[in-house]
């Protein structure tokens, strides 16, 4: 019983949380992105709204703005890593 909910503590703190969403999460919002690149901002909604739904779920985030959660978990909008990404292949 112990392990469980030490490993449930685990897997709720700030820096487990944001690793899992880098290594698990954000690599399927970016496939290919270099490829289809959203144009539209409906397109580009939907793949914030996943990050913004992310952010929310950290314990204590909940009740801060969009940008002060993106700031606290040193994370970029979707758009900004797009335009990074965009900006790394045209050099």
């Amino acid at each position: 019983m112990f392990a469980k909910t030490s490993a449930y503590r685990c897997y709720k703190e700030q820096w487990t949380t944001v690793n899992l969403y880098k290594s698990l999460v954000r690599p399927h919002l970016e496939q290919c992105v270099s490829v289809w690149s959203p144009h539209y901002q409906k397109d580009k909604e939907l793949l914030e709204r996943v990050q913004h739904r992310f952010t929310r779920m950290i314990e204590g985030f909940s009740s801060l703005p969009y940008a002060e959660r993106l700031l606290r978990l040193s994370l970029w909008t979707v758009e900004e890593r797009i335009s990074r990404c965009d900006l790394n292949r045209s050099v």
